[in-house]
């Protein structure tokens, strides 16, 4: 199968891997940056040098494409899926934007080839553990996703380092988050509805952060009582948070709050995902919770292979599985494709949904 991805950052490389090293993908991968492409010398895949919001440019590199993989920064999923539909080639991304969803909804409508937004963590993987979870209930009552990607050492008062896209993070953290609340879909506010827990003896918080639903709402509206979606964090990070977005108001400045967190917080390959599921209802009469919790640890290179942060094993994991369900025939082969039609066995069992299957020790990469 013919494949262009876009984007070769920090889960890009991983995607661009994952299918070159498979054998079954011609892969292209397209990006600004020659240091980024340099990455990948040496591996099955082309590189090409482009600016990828060049329309002219994008469509040139498309035609005659078969499927378009988008990993770049959220704002652009939106212009990239258009250019995917006119060039009559399917497409997949790992955009958290709600907005873009939507609009991306949109183009779906009629179109002869396959429009798979959300195909990350969360939302992404999350969503097909709730959805098949809830399958399992007569009636349902509550649905909680919770997602972390933490340190795995955290150091600084915010008990935080960069593992993913600025970007994205702050996008999250600032927009409205969907919710279904007494079987009314609302609109709830970003870092609210603060939570603790425990899991394995280690404390976390959680809160309301944008777009991790992915498009559960829709699904699951008329037959759950509650539904939400919260980032997991170490304690106290909420409250710094609150500081930076609310009372100094960085909400309304974000490039100002971005530059601060890429020059003050240390990114890191240390890592790890947290994914805990509950889901509560009746079955044959009785109350009844299903429980789905998962940790996944850095690898850290050895024998040849490179070290993978936990978040790139798991985003990338998301969407290379899409892409070969998709490609076996799995999924449906046009319109728009939610997350909930992967059948989680199925995403399980496939040779790149298995890196869901961890389970490791936190160990040190170098």
């Amino acid at each position: 199968m013919r494949l262009v991805l876009l984007g070769a950052g920090h889960i890009g490389q991983t995607i661009a891997r994952l299918l070159g090293r498979s054998g079954d993908y011609q892969v292209t991968v397209v990006d600004r940056s020659a240091e980024a492409l340099a990455l990948l010398a040496g591996e099955p895949v082309r590189t090409l040098r482009l600016e990828s919001a060049d329309a002219e440019a994008l469509a040139r590199v498309l035609d005659g494409e078969q499927v378009v993989v988008n990993a770049l920064p959220y704002h652009l999923a939106a212009h990239t899926a258009a250019q995917a539909r006119a060039a009559g080639c399917h497409y997949f991304d790992l955009t958290e934007d709600v907005a873009a969803t939507r609009e991306i909804v949109r183009m779906a409508e009629g179109a002869q080839t396959a429009f798979m937004p959300q195909c990350g963590l969360a939302p992404g993987f999350i969503g097909i553990v709730a959805h098949h979870l809830a399958q399992g209930f007569d009636a349902l009552h509550d649905v909680k996703m919770r997602v972390g990607a933490l340190p795995a050492f955290p150091t600084n008062a915010l008990k935080y380092n960069l593992t993913w896209s600025v970007d994205g993070l702050i996008n999250e953290y600032c927009h409205p988050c969907e919710a279904i609340r007494d079987g009314h879909r609302i609109e709830a506010l970003p870092l609210e509805g603060l939570e603790h827990f425990s899991l394995d003896g280690i404390e976390y918080e959680a809160f309301n952060t944008s777009g991790g639903l992915g498009t559960l709402c829709e699904t699951l509206a008329g037959r759950v009582r509650n539904l939400d979606y919260k980032s997991v964090r170490y304690p106290g990070h909420h409250a710094l948070m609150k500081v930076l977005l609310e009372e100094l108001r960085l909400a309304d400045d974000q490039e100002t709050l971005k530059t601060i967190m890429r020059r003050a917080i240390p990114s890191t390959m240390q890592d790890v995902v947290l994914v805990f599921v509950t889901v509560s209802g009746t079955r044959k009469g009785q109350l009844v919770q299903e429980v789905f919790a998962r940790k996944i640890f850095a690898e850290r290179a050895q024998d040849g292979a490179e070290a993978q942060s936990a978040i790139q094993i798991t985003t990338a994991a998301g969407v290379c599985a899409a892409v070969d369900l998709f490609r076996t025939g799995r999924l449906p082969q046009r319109g728009f494709v939610r997350q909930e039609q992967v059948a989680l066995p199925e995403f399980l069992a496939n040779r790149f949904g298995r890196a869901y299957q961890q389970f490791r020790q936190v160990e040190s990469i170098g």
